[in-house]
């Protein structure tokens, strides 16, 4: 059973208690490779950000940082530039030998809002050690939009690993050989090298800017948000922009990628030389992203970027992230885009779920 867990194996972990939750865990929580996490029903408005560290509980550390609790039953807003600590529904009992790691859901990473999972005795931020028995908490800090949130929401996702799981770059050479990952070339060099689209085949539309002043997003409204209230389109036919320190855009990778059944990935930062500037939030491809026995024919990848020091010119083309391709220890028994509602299959360009 090395490899990623799937969906099966999953159901087995909450059925075995490995997974606990209160209240439990709903099966739509479950994903092809990975689990939601939800939101519990409280918050803290700590003063910065921390990790508690080898033999310090989070509890332990929310006495030095809490400012102040939030009751989120009634539903409350997490202020932009502000810095939260949830306690999640739920908690972990792994067995030694077993692992996982987290992530923010696609959603989440397209509406700029840093999320991440902290551990008790915690040295990594979405890093679960093996082993780990204890409670899980999420770090939030809306950057773009002050947002709207309620219990049992969910923000990030746990993906459960044993063993070595990622292909080197020999065995993502056969894998692409065998079943085309990319539709073009495939730049292969520490995992699957993607770049930036900036030169639109149907206009002139390469992205998205978040607006600085908008309005509160109630996470529980899909379709609800008209794009021009919180977005600036991004419109050139030159194959470049200049990314302005602290602002926030939606691009999209010039590939479209594909993820077989027995495979998961990652998406992970290319190299730091290339450019001051992050490229992502959001990093889980689940098994059948962009497959075409699941209904799709490659899928490209949203580019959540923020650009840190400098003004920086991004050029169409330019080699910005790699997608980390793991084995999956089964297929799962349901797949991102057949057996799971997607909103993103076979996406190009396209902003979150709560945009019209």
């Amino acid at each position: 059973m090395t490899g990623v867990l799937p969906s099966q194996t999953l159901r087995g972990l909450i059925d075995a208690g490995i997974v606990l939750a209160d209240p439990g865990v709903e099966l739509p929580q479950v994903q092809p490779a990975s689990l939601d996490l939800r939101l519990g029903v409280r918050a803290h408005r700590v003063r910065a950000s921390f990790l508690p560290g080898a033999g310090r509980s989070v509890a332990d550390r929310l006495a030095e940082f809490s400012m102040h609790e939030i009751d989120l039953r009634p539903g409350a807003v997490l202020e932009k530039g502000c810095v939260y600590l949830v306690p999640l529904m739920e908690s972990l009992a792994l067995p030694p030998g077993l692992r996982a790691v987290t992530n923010a859901k696609s959603s989440t990473g397209r509406l700029d809002l840093l999320t991440r999972v902290v551990t008790d005795d915690g040295i990594e931020f979405d890093r679960v050690p093996d082993g780990y028995h204890g409670p899980l908490y999420a770090e939030i800090c809306p950057r773009s939009f002050s947002v709207l949130v309620r219990p049992g929401m969910r923000l990030n996702q746990i993906r459960f690993r044993d063993g070595q799981a990622v292909l080197d770059d020999t065995a993502l050479d056969a894998l692409h050989a065998a079943e085309p990952l990319v539709d073009g070339p495939a730049v292969i060099d520490g995992g699957l090298g993607f770049s930036v689209d900036l030169q639109s085949a149907s206009g002139d539309l390469v992205g998205y800017r978040a607006k600085p002043h908008s309005g509160v997003i109630d996470l529980d409204r899909i379709g609800a948000y008209p794009a021009g209230d919180f977005w600036e389109e991004l419109r050139t036919r030159e194959g470049r922009i200049i990314l302005d320190p602290g602002a926030f855009y939606i691009l999209v990778s010039r590939e479209a990628v594909t993820i077989p059944p027995g495979y998961a990935a990652e998406m992970a930062p290319y190299l730091a030389m290339v450019g001051e500037f992050r490229v992502h939030y959001a990093g889980f491809f689940d098994p059948g992203f962009g497959y075409a026995p699941a209904g799709g024919a490659g899928a490209r990848g949203v580019l959540e970027v923020r650009c840190h020091e400098a003004p920086f010119v991004l050029e169409h083309g330019q080699v910005v992230g790699r997608l980390i391709y793991e084995r999956m220890a089964e297929v799962p028994d349901q797949l991102y885009g057949r057996d799971i509602a997607s909103n993103y299959q076979g996406q190009g360009l396209k902003l979150g779920k709560h945009f019209r």
